[in-house]
């Protein structure tokens, strides 16, 4: 069976560590060839979806391959945060006015980000981000703009925002540790919007990294 079910009873162990490790053993069987595509995604959804520990382990009951140290130092590098240390970067300010304005990819995350929007678009996303602070302060100044802010599940959001006749948003899960950068918002917003939500659904970040950790093994040919 792929999930031990002896010693401690399975209704009482912590349920998302049982749903993480059936996650670990359909992407460890997926790249090595022992599962198809369709049954990978298949099996995921019940995974990710799974009300019960008992879904959990019927869904890998005959899956025995087991995860390995060079999966799990793999899953540890795409599912961690990008720290890097050099140049300390404390603040930046984007303005935007009557424009639009666009943060992404590899860029370096400043101690706090001042965003003064009037009658813009501003988007922050922080999915391929580069961190050099555990705590990042959003500061916003918002009159009839949009600021939408893009997050891995791996980053924790707060936000404290005050709005007029505006709306604020945050659909982001916050499933960081300890560790995790955390992002707090705080600011106003006149007649204008906030939104805060994942870059990738869940099911869509393990399959990304199923494909990555499944072109080691050269079986995606």
């Amino acid at each position: 069976m792929a999930i031990d079910t002896s010693g401690v009873k399975l209704e009482d162990r912590p349920f998302e560590q049982v749903k993480e490790q059936a996650i670990d053993q359909l992407i460890m069987n997926y790249s090595h060839g022992i599962l198809s595509a369709e049954a990978f995604e298949r099996r995921l959804d019940v995974a990710t979806e799974a009300k019960s520990h008992q879904e959990l382990v019927d869904v890998v009951a005959d899956l025995t391959l087991q995860p390995d140290s060079q999966y799990q130092q793999q899953r540890e590098r795409s599912f961690s945060p990008q720290y890097q240390a050099g140049e300390d970067k404390q603040n930046e300010n984007i303005i935007s006015v009557l424009s639009s304005n666009q943060h992404s990819g590899q860029w370096l995350v400043p101690a706090e980000i001042r965003v003064i929007n009037v009658l813009g678009s501003v988007e922050l996303d922080f999915s391929e981000a580069i961190f050099q602070h555990q705590h990042i302060v959003i500061r916003v100044n918002n009159w009839v703009g949009s600021l939408n802010i893009l997050v891995p599940e791996e980053v924790n959001v707060v936000s404290n925002m005050f709005n007029i006749i505006g709306s604020a948003e945050n659909r982001a899960p916050s499933m960081g540790g300890r560790q995790a950068p955390k992002i707090v918002i705080e600011g106003y917003s006149v007649l204008g919007s906030l939104e805060v939500s994942l870059k990738r659904t869940v099911k869509e970040k393990f399959v990304a990294f199923a494909n990555q950790f499944r072109g080691l093994f050269g079986t995606d040919k």
